[in-house]
């Protein structure tokens, strides 16, 4: 046992949420990721499962990025008795901050509706964990550069790799020493050729290899520059309100960036945008303090103009107030508001204020989950009901592809081309069955590599 070393995947296989992967040797344990499970019923109830490991014997967790899926399970692993530290890049550090306060606010929100409505099975409702939980989870930050190697546990040492996904995100590449054996998570990775964030940084070695699949089976479409163009151009037409519900990290960061583009090109018009978030906005002004994740286009901006997360007519909502005067203006204006499949947030008084206005056009940029009001929206619903209310569908709703923050196939493809020889072992994590099925099979037929989807619970050897 002296030299055994081994990997327990206890969430983000067979599914894309609850990333956690618990790492142990003979001299300590660490996760990699501790992340909450999201989505469907089954999946969030294993959230509030008595966890499959002992937090207080964990040497660390160290964090691919700040995603809750990937990140919010910390503040209740604190809770159970996890002391730290808690490794991650600086862009994370940041963008935790805001997150993990949000996740736990949405908890005790979650607990004290079901309280108000008498609908929990329990008496008294209580949330997962609390906005105290949180902040202790953030006072065990440690945050790390990337590129530079630092130890996390006794025999295990830790580099982080840029992965491109979004502020902060990173590979982790671990070292252990008895057995010799070198770990690659690629954690989320990101696109090239995107704006604002560096590229995914290629990883030369591996021996056992995990890879996320959350498109390994599908290609994105192309530049979503010219379908955004025409959007906002029959908006104005219109003279209505483009109405953009938004992801707070990276989609809004991105539109805001393309938007930007567009009418310094002269492609679009001059008109107002309003950015309605508290937390799009904070994460807005980290994307522009962390130079160390800018690609040299965002770096050659910033020299220019304080940030170059705006338009030339650009507006910041942040509180309540102010959201609803925005109400009382006419278009043509462009508004950001979260969140993004309006489920929730400031959006959802935007869309019952204007869906019913024919004038008025919903931008649905990226993908909705069924059982959304996106989806709804995108579906061709008639009415969708907003805060109790049935509010008529007047107006115009388009789709944006190609704004994904996800690798596709082909970009997973390139960044496994960066291995100068095959890992030992291939293990593909984080999607769906179908997803992570079909990348196994392209590795195979691409690499001839030893490749397997991971199994939810299954704990497999690290030593040769």
């Amino acid at each position: 046992m002296s030299q055994q070393a081994t990997l327990q995947f206890l969430g983000a296989a067979g599914t894309v949420t609850g990333s956690r992967h618990r790492v142990r040797t003979s001299r300590g344990e660490l996760l990699l990721d501790c992340g909450l499970f999201q989505g469907l019923k089954q999946l969030r109830m294993r959230n509030w499962e008595e966890p499959p490991l002992n937090p207080a014997a964990l040497d660390a967790v160290v964090l691919s990025h700040a995603h809750i899926d990937h990140s919010g399970y910390l503040p209740l692993l604190v809770r159970q008795g996890f002391e730290g530290p808690v490794f991650c890049t600086p862009g994370t550090a940041s963008l935790l901050s805001v997150l993990l306060p949000d996740s736990a606010r949405l908890q005790e929100e979650d607990a004290e509706r079901a309280n108000r409505r008498g609908y929990s099975k329990h008496e008294p409702a209580l949330p997962l964990y609390t906005s105290e939980d949180a902040l202790a989870a953030l006072a065990l930050l440690e945050p790390r550069p990337y590129g530079r190697r630092f130890q996390a546990m006794a025999g295990g040492e830790v580099r982080f790799h840029r992965a491109g996904h979004i502020l902060g995100s990173a590979s982790i590449e671990l070292e252990l020493d008895a057995p010799r054996t070198t770990l690659v998570f690629s954690g989320d990775l990101g696109r090239w050729d995107r704006p604002i964030l560096r590229d995914p940084e290629l990883v030369p070695r591996a021996d056992v290899l995990l890879v996320e699949s959350t498109y390994g089976d599908r290609l994105h479409s192309p530049d979503p520059s010219d379908d955004l163009a025409r959007i906002v151009n029959e908006s104005v037409e219109r003279g209505g309100a483009l109405v953009i519900p938004s992801f707070a990290v990276g989609r809004t960061q991105e539109l805001i960036w393309t938007l930007r583009e567009l009418e310094e090109s002269g492609r679009i018009p001059s008109i107002p945008l309003f950015v309605d978030s508290p937390m799009a906005l904070a994460v807005t002004d980290f994307y522009c303090r962390h130079g160390e994740d800018h690609d040299g286009e965002m770096r050659a901006r910033m020299q220019d103009r304080s940030c170059p997360l705006c338009c030339r007519e650009f507006f910041t909502l942040r509180t309540r107030d102010e959201s609803r005067a925005l109400n009382r203006l006419r278009g043509p204006l462009i508004v950001i508001s979260a969140s993004g499949m309006a489920t929730g947030g400031r959006v959802l008084h935007h869309l019952q204020q204007r869906l019913p206005d024919p004038r008025t056009t919903v931008l649905l940029p990226g993908y909705q989950a069924a059982g959304t009001r996106g989806r709804a929206l995108q579906d061709g619903a008639r009415t969708v009901r907003i805060h109790g209310r049935d509010v008529p569908v007047r107006a115009t709703v388009e789709t944006l592809d190609g704004l994904s923050a996800h690798a596709d196939q082909d970009e997973i493809l390139r960044w496994l081309e960066g291995f100068e020889r095959p890992p030992r072992e291939t293990y593909v994590v984080h999607g769906e069955p179908s997803a992570a099925e079909a990348l196994v099979a392209t590795i195979r037929e691409r690499f001839g590599w030893s490749v397997q989807a991971a199994k939810d619970g299954e704990e497999v050897r690290l030593d040769p």
